[in-house]
């Protein structure tokens, strides 16, 4: 005997509303939090100045059909395109996020909130172009500050306590239904087509963790982040044409989110939709690296210079055992060949490895013709990690969210050098006086890369400035950055 299934429409699902109601009614007024979102902002836009000198980012960029120019399109760093909103968040959300150098959350789930700037900033410059072309005020820079801040939050608070990579599931999700709230807030949604917009986030079919995971890992987790932010920019689209959502879209037995892809498991919250992301947020300043080993790339160059004061150098280690915390251990500890970049900047060894020898980590490092030094792949044989309990702990402790790793070698000669605990990276917020300068500096290096020094000295008379910055016109700021 059957039971019918009722076809009463339900209400909107809590998940949902907790995210539309923040976006629409939450007042961001700490003043960490928006200067944390400037910094962001810049180091953001650095990173994908840096990913422009790499063939194998350019070749992604551009327009869907070569040589279109979209009327009040969008502009894409660094560059001369002028696209729709949706390609120029795919091309931005692409280039911040390709080397692996922009910002880091990690909790149960990780991830880069930046990479939401991909969609932010496309749609926020195609709208003021659009707005002075109606004889309208373009919008401030103070507005893409907010919808970042918005963004961070989502994505961070959402992976507190909720592990989408245990389930198979590529963080990305988290930047798609990020990106749509604070795109459908930007675009002027109501309170029902941004609820539809969101619902449609997680009803859409979500990225793998594949390309990031021994032995498929691969490029496609350089652009996995641009193409997120841009579908999120075409669901809010699509939402305010008056599409329709679906209010039970998590919560839904047998085909709804929890039941298909999260384990029948609901979200868990830590807490309530604020700023404390942002504010919280990890820099990678110091070395283009997953995160997780950023701690150790830092005791590796300390040990560097130990080595050379000793008048040793690494064809004299016997091994390195590395003291980490159990993410460090599930996603990037790798044994084995390494094919690509992507392979390389997501095996700690490697990463070790490199600055033990060279007394560097650049984005360079991970190319062909600097893998291919024996030297690299001899001493990643002679590293092991072992998990330290207390550092997992440290890791997922609010109050200290360590990346804590600690290495420690022995020479063929029998020395053991005593053991090198780094527990915060220079990005961490317990060294952000330490850390913003390197920061600026970073961006500054970046500007170089692209830019004449005229035009260098345009940006950063626009933009070093915080006052300044949040009274430029979205549309002016974008300009500054043209090629």
């Amino acid at each position: 005997m059957s039971s019918a299934i009722s076809n009463e429409r339900p209400q909107p699902d809590q998940g949902l509303v907790d995210i539309v109601d923040y976006v629409l009614n939450y007042k961001i007024e700490e003043k960490v939090a928006w200067n944390t979102a400037f910094y962001c902002f810049l180091d953001t836009i650095g990173c994908g100045l840096e990913a422009l000198t790499y063939p194998a980012c350019t070749k992604l960029l551009g327009p869907v059909v070569a040589g279109t120019i979209v009327p009040n399109g969008a502009r894409v760093p660094g560059t001369n395109f002028q696209l729709d909103p949706v390609q120029a968040a795919f091309n931005i959300g692409t280039i911040v996020r390709w080397l692996d150098f922009n910002d880091t959350w990690l909790a149960a789930e990780w991830g880069h909130p930046s990479d939401n700037l991909g969609g932010i900033l496309a749609v926020a410059d195609w709208l003021s172009r659009t707005n002075i072309a109606n004889g309208q005020k373009p919008l401030k820079a103070r507005t893409v500050l907010e919808a970042m801040i918005m963004a961070h939050e989502i994505q961070g608070v959402l992976a507190l306590e909720n592990s989408f990579n245990k389930v198979g599931l590529d963080h990305v999700i988290l930047v798609k239904v990020a990106s749509t709230a604070v795109v459908g807030r930007l675009i002027g949604l109501t309170r029902e087509e941004l609820l539809n917009a969101v619902s449609l986030a997680f009803v859409d079919g979500q990225a793998l963790r594949t390309y990031r995971h021994a032995p498929n890992t691969g490029s496609r987790k350089s652009w996995a982040a641009g193409d997120a932010t841009s579908r999120a920019v075409r669901l809010a689209l699509i939402a305010k044409t008056g599409e329709m959502g679906y209010p039970s879209v998590l919560t839904a037995p047998i085909w709804g989110f929890y039941d298909v892809s999260f384990n029948g498991n609901p979200f868990k919250f830590q807490r309530g939709y604020g700023s404390y992301v942002m504010e919280n947020i990890l820099f990678k300043i110091s070395f283009p690296a997953e995160f997780h080993a950023q701690t150790a790339a830092e005791a590796a160059m300390q040990l560097h210079q130990q080595l050379k004061e000793f008048g040793k150098s690494s064809s004299d280690i016997a091994r390195v055992t590395i003291r980490t915390h159990e993410a460090a251990i599930r996603i990037i500890d790798k044994k084995g060949p390494l094919h690509n970049p992507a392979d390389r900047d997501h095996c700690i060894q490697y990463m070790v490895a490199v600055p033990l020898i060279f007394g560097r980590l650049t984005a360079d490092d991970y190319e062909n013709h600097i893998a291919s030094d024996p030297r690299i792949d001899a001493l990643r044989d002679k590293i092991s990690c072992v998990e330290d309990a207390q550092f997992t702990a440290d890791y997922h402790d609010p109050q200290k969210r360590a990346i804590s790793n600690a290495l420690t070698i022995e020479l063929i000669d029998g020395t053991i050098l005593p053991e090198l605990v780094v527990e915060y990276p220079i990005g961490h917020p317990r060294r952000r006086a330490e850390g913003i300068p390197k920061l600026i500096e970073k961006y500054k290096t970046n500007l170089a890369r692209v830019f004449s020094e005229k035009q260098q000295k345009e940006i950063l008379t626009a933009t070093l400035d915080y006052d300044t910055f949040l009274e430029q016109d979205v549309s002016q700021l974008m300009d500054l950055f043209v090629r």
